[in-house]
C-alpha cells in the first residue's frame, strides 16, 4: 500500500504513517471544508430555487417569497465561502472551479427565470450574463500570464446584481417596484463598465507577458551563443 513491504513497517502489513495512503486521506478531508461545503449547498440550491420561482405559474408571491429566501441564502454564502477559504487557507482546486460556477448558475438562474416569467427584459440578461461569459472566457485566455485581481467596481457590480435580482424575485409594487428598476439599471451600468475594464486590463497584462516571454527567449538565444 505504500509502496515498501510489510517488512519495512515494521512486519505489521501496516502502511507507515507518512506513506502515499496517508496523504491521500489528508487530502480527502481537506476537501469537505466549512468553505467548499457553503460552495456546495449553493450549487444545490440552483434547481430548488427554479422550482420554487416557477411554481404555481411563477408569479404567486408567497412562492417568490420563498424564491427570494433561497436566492439570498446562496448570495450569503458566496460572500462566507471565499473569506473562509482565504482566512483559514482551505483553498482547494475544487473550491477554485466550483465556486465562480455556483455564482453564475445562481445569477443566471434568476435572470433566465425573470425574463421568462416576463418581469425582466431579456436584453438585460443577454448582457449579463455575456459579460460574465466574456470574462470568464477572458481569464482562461490570459491566466498564463497572470491573474487580474477582484476591483472595487467588479464587487460593487457583484453587489447590485445580486440586490437587483433579488428585488426582482419579490413581488414588488408601487415605489419599490420603482427602485427596484434603478437598482437593476446601476447594476447593468457597472455590468458593462466593468467588463470593459476587464478586457482592457486582461489585454495589457497579456502584452506584457508577450513581451516578457520574447525578451526572455532572446536572452536564452544569446546565452547559447
Amino acid at each position: 500500500m505504500t509502496g515498501a513491504p510489510a517488512s519495512a513497517a515494521g512486519g505489521t502489513g501496516r502502511p507507515a504513517p507518512g506513506g502515499k495512503l496517508g496523504a491521500a486521506a489528508v487530502n480527502q478531508a481537506s476537501l469537505w471544508n466549512i468553505a467548499n461545503i457553503l460552495t456546495m449547498v449553493r450549487l444545490l440550491l440552483v434547481p430548488g430555487f427554479v422550482v420554487l420561482m416557477l411554481m404555481d405559474g411563477g408569479h404567486d408571491p408567497v412562492w417568490r417569497a420563498w424564491a427570494w429566501a433561497a436566492f439570498a441564502v446562496a448570495m450569503i454564502t458566496d460572500v462566507f465561502d471565499g473569506h473562509l477559504a482565504r482566512t483559514y487557507n482551505l483553498v482547494t482546486d475544487f473550491g477554485k472551479i466550483a465556486d465562480p460556477i455556483a455564482d453564475k448558475a445562481i445569477m443566471a438562474a434568476g435572470l433566465i427565470c425573470l425574463s421568462a416569467l416576463g418581469d425582466l427584459p431579456w436584453w438585460v440578461t443577454g448582457v449579463i450574463l455575456f459579460r460574465e461569459l466574456g470574462i470568464t472566457l477572458m481569464r482562461f485566455w490570459v491566466i498564463r500570464h497572470g491573474v487580474i485581481p477582484a476591483s472595487r467596481g467588479g464587487k460593487l457590480k457583484t453587489l447590485a446584481q445580486g440586490t437587483a435580482v433579488g428585488m426582482y424575485v419579490l413581488v414588488l409594487t408601487g415605489p419599490l417596484a420603482t427602485l427596484r428598476w434603478w437598482v437593476m439599471a446601476v447594476a447593468v451600468a457597472l455590468t458593462v463598465v466593468t467588463g470593459l475594464d476587464y478586457v482592457r486590463q486582461a489585454v495589457m497584462l497579456r502584452r506584457k507577458g508577450l513581451a516578457a516571454e520574447r525578451s526572455a527567449a532572446r536572452d536564452r538565444a544569446e546565452s547559447s551563443r
